[in-house]
């Protein structure tokens, strides 16, 4: 194996041990892995992707170095206890980070667990109500939609607005929908990331004891958020802040403790509030991953420079499609465009196909919309590098030149 190759399987070759010295291998053919860099460019694609996303590369690069030899620990992250002084470093600098960014207030638990926010569509109920409480869900895109129905199996929920007629390309005004008084929580999607509609404020639930939840999982950390206007914050890190298979829950603590008694005890915040998110093994090198990314965005000078980035990303590229004369069209209305994920058609559809397959062809991926709704989108999250909107642009620009 040549040594670029073995650099690229284990990252830093500064802490593996002499081969002959330490008689680790003895071997009478070449070993069998091969790793695809060897043969292939190794320049990065603009990856598009609406999740698992993009993420920064310097983020990327910090864990390859640590990845055979965590700080000189002798041990991966991924082979760590999860019990041990080095993780319980690791998860508590990223909680610590988490709240900076964030400014969490103290009465507010940080939980990291797994499931994605998908199954916190069920955990929320079964915490916060029990079966014939009503609650009330705002639904602006796919994602509310499916929180709703699973909320149905474990208390009494009722749709206050949807979007559905309309396609999901708007948000209601906060005096055109109707809550329940009593209504244990009022439910909303931030971001919707298949339809590309974002809240850019919240409503206040009509009943004075009732909370607001929200579904963060695609505009997550991407901008600075009052937490103490919520009950809970929920959100899948792979969109944002790491990889997959970390599931971020901020909830007050008072929120704390009143699960159903059918409640499985993995969906029991209380057990792992209890457990400071170590009940059973959790998703140790996904955490840490979050934490890198924590600390990097501390380093940008936190979430309010993180949002003017995004902001400016986001206008070169909408006003890219609201310049074509037609040519490119966003199908949601302007006040709600998303910072995150930006859906677009052709006017001419049987050009979308080429168009996704030309631009793969100049290093940028993922481009096509979700299934659902067709078209194209680009996720243009934390990560996505400015000079990576700009190229798209420029090719959407030359694309229109030959087709229009």
């Amino acid at each position: 194996m040549s040594a670029s190759t073995t650099s690229l399987l284990l990252g830093n070759q500064t802490h593996l041990p002499s081969l002959k010295s330490q008689s680790l291998l003895r071997l009478t053919k070449p070993l069998s892995i091969r790793c695809a860099a060897s043969s292939t460019p190794t320049e990065r694609v603009i990856n598009f992707a609406a999740g698992p996303a993009a993420l920064p590369e310097n983020v990327l690069l910090k864990a390859q170095s640590d990845l055979y030899n965590w700080r000189g620990s002798g041990m991966s992250v991924m082979e760590m206890s999860h019990r041990g002084k080095e993780f319980l470093s690791i998860i508590q600098k990223a909680e610590s980070d988490l709240r900076r960014l964030l400014h969490i207030p103290p009465d507010y638990s940080v939980l990291f667990l797994q499931g994605g926010a998908t199954t916190q569509f069920a955990a929320l109920p079964l915490n916060l109500c029990n079966p014939e409480d009503p609650v009330d869900y705002l639904v602006t895109g796919s994602w509310g939609d499916k929180a709703f129905k699973e909320a149905q199996k474990y208390c009494n929920p009722k749709v206050v607005w949807s979007g559905k007629a309309e396609k999901y390309t708007k948000v209601p005004s906060f005096d055109g929908f109707e809550q329940n008084p009593h209504a244990k929580y009022l439910h909303l999607c931030a971001n919707e990331t298949i339809h590309g509609v974002e809240f850019k404020d919240y409503p206040v639930p009509k009943n004075p004891n009732g909370v607001l939840i929200a579904d963060m999982s695609s505009n997550f950390c991407s901008k600075p958020v009052d937490v103490s206007k919520f009950g809970v914050i929920y959100a899948g890190a792979q969109k944002n802040v790491g990889p997959s298979g970390v599931t971020i829950v901020i909830i007050r603590k008072d929120l704390i403790g009143n699960a159903q008694d059918v409640t499985p005890v993995m969906l029991d915040y209380k057990i792992h509030d209890e457990n400071s998110s170590l009940y059973n093994t959790p998703p140790c090198f996904g955490i840490y991953m979050c934490g890198l990314v924590f600390d990097d965005l501390l380093a940008q000078g936190g979430l309010k420079e993180v949002e003017r980035k995004n902001q400016r990303k986001a206008k070169i590229l909408y006003d890219a499609i609201d310049e074509s004369r037609g040519f490119f069209r966003c199908p949601v209305e302007k006040s709600v465009r998303s910072l995150m994920n930006v859906p677009f058609t052709l006017e001419k559809a049987e050009l979308e196909g080429e168009f996704i397959k030309e631009a793969a062809k100049e290093k940028m991926v993922q481009l096509k919309g979700h299934r659902s709704v067709g078209g194209m989108r680009a996720s243009i999250y934390n990560a996505m590098p400015l000079a990576g909107v700009e190229k798209l642009v420029a090719f959407m620009k030359e694309f229109q030149a030959r087709h229009a």
